[in-house]
C-alpha cells in the first residue's frame, strides 16, 4: 500500500473515532461509508438490515461466477471516553469506539481501493459493512433481509484487531475463534416495606446476594472443568429510598461458552439457583436468558485459505487459544463457509484493551488488514 492510501485510511479511521454510531444509530457512518465508496466510482446498496450497506466490486469480460464476500462492523459503544488528549477523541458523549469497529471499517474501504486498483483478478467481492454487532444483532438483520440471495457469496472473511497480539500479526485458529454469548436477567420480586420493620416484608435485596454468590458456583461446580465457560454479573439494580425495603431487585449479566452443551448446562443451572433462592426466601423469581451470539468456528478450507493469504502479508500465528469474547459473525460463518481471524493491535496494557474507555485503535495496522483482505478475496476468486 503506498503512502497516500495509508494516510488517507487513517484519516478516515479517525473521522469514524471522533464521529461514533452508537449500535442501531449508525446512520452517519453508514453515510459516511458509501460516500467513499461512492468517489471510488463503486455500487453501493444502502439499508441494508438497518444501517448496513453491501458495496459490489466486479471484474473481468462477461463476468466470473465466483464470489466472495469481506465483512466489517460499524457500531460503537455506550462507553464515555477516556483520551481528552486525542485530537479525533469522540464528539459523542458516552459513546466511542472503544473496541475498534472504526478501524475495521476503515481497513474494508482501503481493501475496496486496493482491489479497485487491482487488474489482477476477475469474478465479484461483496464488501459488507454490518451495523448492531454490540448485541444488537446486525448479522440476523442483514441475513434476513436477503444479504446471501441479494449479494450473492460462496464465502464470507472478516477479522477483529487484538490488543496483546504484536502489531500486524495475524493469528488463525485451528478451532473456536471466540465464544457463544449471552445476556440473562433475574428478577428476583418480593414484598415492600418500611426498613425498620423487615420481619414485614419479603426482602429481595437478601435474595440477590445469596443468587450472585450461588451463580459462580455453575462453572466452579456444574461445569467440566476441561470446557471454557464464564458467568458474570455485571448489573445489580434494587431499591428507591434508603429506609425502605425493596419490592424487586433485578441482577444483569452475561455468560459465555465455546459447546452447546456448555450452554445449556449454564441455562438450566441459572433457572434452577434463581428458583431455589426465590423459595428460600419467599420470594418469586424470571429468568431471561437471551442467546446473542453463536461460537465462531471456521470453515476448514477458508481457515487454511486465510492462513496461506496472510502470510503472502505478514507474520502469521496459529497456536493461539479462543477468546471467551463474542462475534455474531458467527451467524455469517452458519450461511456460507468462511473464516474469521484476529490481527494484532500491539500491546494492550494501560488502557489500550477493548472495551476499555482509553482504548485507541492502532493505525499503523491499517495496511495490513486492508492488504489481507484484499489478498484473500482474490486467492478466493482464484479458486484456491
Amino acid at each position: 500500500m503506498d503512502q497516500t492510501l495509508a494516510e488517507t485510511l487513517a484519516g478516515w479511521r479517525r473521522h469514524l473515532h471522533a464521529h461514533p454510531g452508537l449500535t442501531l444509530h449508525e446512520g452517519e457512518t453508514a453515510a459516511f461509508v458509501a460516500a467513499r465508496l461512492k468517489e471510488m466510482g463503486i455500487e453501493v446498496t444502502e439499508g441494508v438490515g438497518g444501517h448496513g450497506l453491501v458495496a459490489t466490486l466486479r471484474r473481468g469480460e462477461g463476468g466470473s461466477n465466483r464470489s466472495v464476500g469481506l465483512r466489517a462492523d460499524m457500531d460503537a459503544l455506550p462507553i464515555q471516553e477516556l483520551n481528552e488528549a486525542l485530537p479525533y477523541r469522540s464528539t459523542s458523549p458516552g459513546v466511542m469506539h472503544a473496541c475498534g469497529h472504526d478501524g475495521h471499517t476503515a481497513a474494508l474501504l482501503g481493501a475496496a481501493a486496493l482491489l479497485q486498483q487491482d487488474q489482477g483478478w476477475t469474478g465479484t467481492v461483496q464488501l459488507v459493512f454490518q451495523p448492531a454487532e454490540e448485541g444488537g444483532g446486525g448479522a440476523r438483520a442483514m441475513i434476513a433481509d436477503g444479504l446471501f440471495q441479494r449479494f450473492p457469496m460462496e464465502r464470507i472473511f472478516g477479522w477483529h484487531n487484538w490488543p496483546g497480539l504484536e502489531a500486524g500479526t495475524v493469528a488463525v485458529h485451528e478451532g473456536p475463534v471466540m465464544a457463544a454469548g449471552a445476556r440473562f436477567e433475574i428478577a428476583l420480586t418480593g414484598h415492600a416495606g418500611h426498613a425498620a420493620l423487615p420481619h414485614l416484608t419479603r426482602d429481595p435485596m437478601v435474595g440477590a446476594g445469596h443468587c450472585i454468590i450461588a451463580l459462580q458456583s455453575i462453572v466452579a461446580r456444574n461445569i467440566d472443568p476441561m470446557q471454557a465457560a464464564v458467568v458474570s454479573v455485571t448489573v445489580a439494580e434494587a431499591g428507591e429510598a434508603q429506609n425502605q425495603v425493596a419490592r424487586q431487585a433485578v441482577l444483569k449479566g452475561t455468560a459465555r461458552w465455546l459447546t452447546p452443551e456448555t450452554g445449556e448446562a449454564i441455562e438450566a443451572a441459572m433457572r434452577r439457583i434463581a428458583a431455589g433462592v426465590a423459595a428460600t426466601f419467599g420470594l418469586e423469581a424470571e429468568v431471561e436468558f437471551k442467546v446473542g451470539v453463536e461460537p465462531t468456528v471456521n470453515h476448514p478450507a477458508e481457515r487454511e485459505l486465510a492462513a496461506v493469504a496472510a502470510g503472502a502479508v505478514t507474520v502469521v500465528r496459529r497456536d493461539l487459544p479462543p477468546a471467551m469474547t463474542g462475534e455474531d459473525f458467527s451467524f455469517f460463518l452458519k450461511e456460507v463457509p468462511g473464516a474469521f481471524v484476529w490481527i494484532g493491535n500491539g500491546p494492550g496494557e494501560g488502557g489500550r484493551e477493548l472495551h476499555n474507555p482509553a482504548y485507541d485503535f492502532n493505525d499503523a495496522i491499517l495496511p495490513v488488514a486492508s492488504g489481507y483482505l484484499a489478498e484473500v478475496a482474490k486467492r478466493a476468486l482464484a479458486g484456491a
